[in-house]
């Protein structure tokens, strides 16, 4: 595969682009991808070089483990929720004084990502999941082996730092490999976690808690973690482009897989292509903790990142009460009540098959409506683009029908009328809502190519703090409006919150235009 060097010094700088057809191309698709023969007209800026270097196969190679990595933050939060009595009554402390870990979890789920993903905007994917990985082991083997409560307290905060990072690394490594064609698919596998682990942990804690004991949790996290350390060393690549451009440039050895160091050795870059002498290396930026609060101030940016943070709040909701009603309403065992969060985990993989290929779908449409041509090698310019109502006419549909599952959901729950009609709103609600997240989390990506992760860690900052708060006042809340006219509230506030929406598909473009206008015009002077 050609590697003749980096598409910009830039990587925010993406340019729509033409590749000549070369003898050896077709050599390189594999069948399922015949589609990409069309060619965008040529942009001599940047005609050297393909987005990425990595092959269709690598590149879902590589997001499938990031998914993986990606499920261990939500997965940590939820997996101990069946377990909170079992360990208040073994530390010989308050069911509030453990609940309190829940939500400093998220509270530093919040926060550490910041850091984290900016660092890893400027000096690479790996170190960055490295240093995550370490803290995370470390943490929950301090977690299993401890017998205080102030030490749970502590090391869950540790845990969280070493975890939470993962959903916004993840994102930023497909941003890094993806082009805005295909983002609406492979970003869905990346941040598959953000649901999945949620829905996945009270099964998997409930199992363990009720035949191997709460510690066993703990135990199967060091496990879980320590497999996938030994995966990000041997065989994920680095992908930040500022570090490796489009693959093409070598990251320094101490960035390398131990796959990738190998293949060097017998002179061969990180994919196994040989590099050239035209690669130049991108320039590194320096790491800025503080970046995620800056793009708050954003105009675009900062309503979805309200928007997305409202409506996880409000799923937050469903997730922290829902085996405190099932269990009260119908009596279940905690191991009943953890198979019950199935539904919600099927529904965020069954949008990977729906929802994904419909917004990738609906930014073909919007291409051929451009007069541009589709091509998932290269980057689309933007300019030409407009970008937010290409991913918010696929988000507004979804969030309604969200609106609507909830509203049923809660309804059937207050009146105990049918667990099938729970489970099946909970698999349709977990559908919509995984997709309109997902979708925002695209568009904030494409909005912020130059610093992916930075950008989802803003989301993962407001989405967070929101769910914390939500964790904190959601049984309150339902004892005093009932479940059902709960369910009714949350909706209105989603409903209500898409104006927001509407306003950015109805002037973000403008917006971004002008900003860019005025970012030249600086730049000239």
């Amino acid at each position: 595969m050609p590697a003749d060097g980096v598409q910009s010094s830039d990587p925010g700088d993406e340019k729509t682009t033409h590749h000549p057809e070369k003898p050896g191309d077709a050599a390189d698709l594999s069948s399922t991808h015949k589609m990409e023969e069309k060619r965008v007209p040529l942009s001599e800026e940047a005609s050297e070089a393909p987005y990425t270097i990595f092959s269709a196969r690598e590149k879902a190679s590589i997001i499938v483990l990031v998914s993986f990595l990606a499920i261990i933050s939500p997965l940590s939060g939820s997996v101990y929720l069946p377990a909170l009595t079992s360990i208040a009554d073994s530390l010989q402390v308050s069911i509030s004084l453990v609940n309190l870990t829940v939500t400093t979890y998220l509270i530093f789920q919040g926060i550490a990502p910041s850091f984290i993903g900016n660092f890893s905007d400027s000096y690479g994917r790996r170190p960055a999941y490295v240093i995550c990985c370490v803290i995370y082991l470390a943490a929950n083997i301090g977690l299993a082996l401890q017998n205080s409560y102030t030490a749970l307290l502590v090391l869950r905060c540790v845990q969280s730092c070493g975890s939470s990072a993962t959903i916004a690394l993840g994102s930023a490594t497909a941003a890094d490999m993806v082009t805005r064609a295909e983002r609406g698919k492979y970003l869905g596998y990346a941040a598959m976690g953000v649901t999945l682990g949620p829905t996945l942990g009270p099964v998997i804690g409930g199992l363990l808690d009720h035949y191997l004991g709460w510690r066993s949790i703990f135990w199967f996290l060091t496990i879980l973690s320590g497999v996938l350390f030994l995966l990000v060393f041997a065989i994920l690549p680095e992908t930040c482009r500022n570090v490796v451009g489009n693959g093409s440039v070598p990251p320094p050895w101490w960035n390398m897989s131990l796959v990738g160091f190998l293949k060097q050795r017998h002179g061969k870059g990180q994919d196994g292509t040989v590099p050239t002498s035209a690669t130049e290396k991108p320039k590194r930026k320096r790491p800025n903790p503080f970046a995620s609060l800056i793009l708050f101030g954003d105009k675009t940016t900062g309503t979805l990142l309200g928007f997305g943070a409202i409506m996880y709040g409000g799923f937050y909701i469903v997730l922290t009460t829902l085996s405190t009603e099932l269990s009260a309403r119908f009596g279940y065992s905690s191991v009943i009540v953890g198979l019950c969060f199935l539904p919600l985990g099927l529904g965020t993989i069954c949008y990977r098959y729906t929802g994904g290929y419909l917004m990738d779908w609906n930014f073909r449409r919007h291409m051929k409506k451009a007069g541009l041509e589709w091509d998932k090698k290269h980057q689309q310019d933007l300019k030409s683009l407009p970008i937010e109502r290409i991913r918010l006419e696929v988000t507004l549909p979804l969030t309604y029908v969200a609106c609507a599952m909830l509203v049923i959901y809660g309804w059937v729950m207050d009146k105990q009328l049918s667990l099938a009609g729970i489970e099946v709103s909970l698999f349709f609600l977990a559908v919509s809502f995984s997709g309109a997240l997902n979708n925002l989390n695209t568009l904030i990506v494409d909005l912020h190519a130059e610093s992916p992760a930075t950008a989802v860690a803003a989301n993962n900052l407001a989405r967070c703090l929101t769910g914390a708060g939500a964790a904190a006042i959601g049984t309150p809340v339902i004892d005093r409006l009932s479940i059902g006219w709960t369910s009714v509230f949350v909706s209105g506030v989603w409903a209500a919150g898409t104006l927001l929406l509407w306003l950015v598909l109805a002037r973000g473009q403008r917006w971004r235009n002008a900003k860019a206008a005025e970012k030249e015009r600086g730049n000239s002077n």
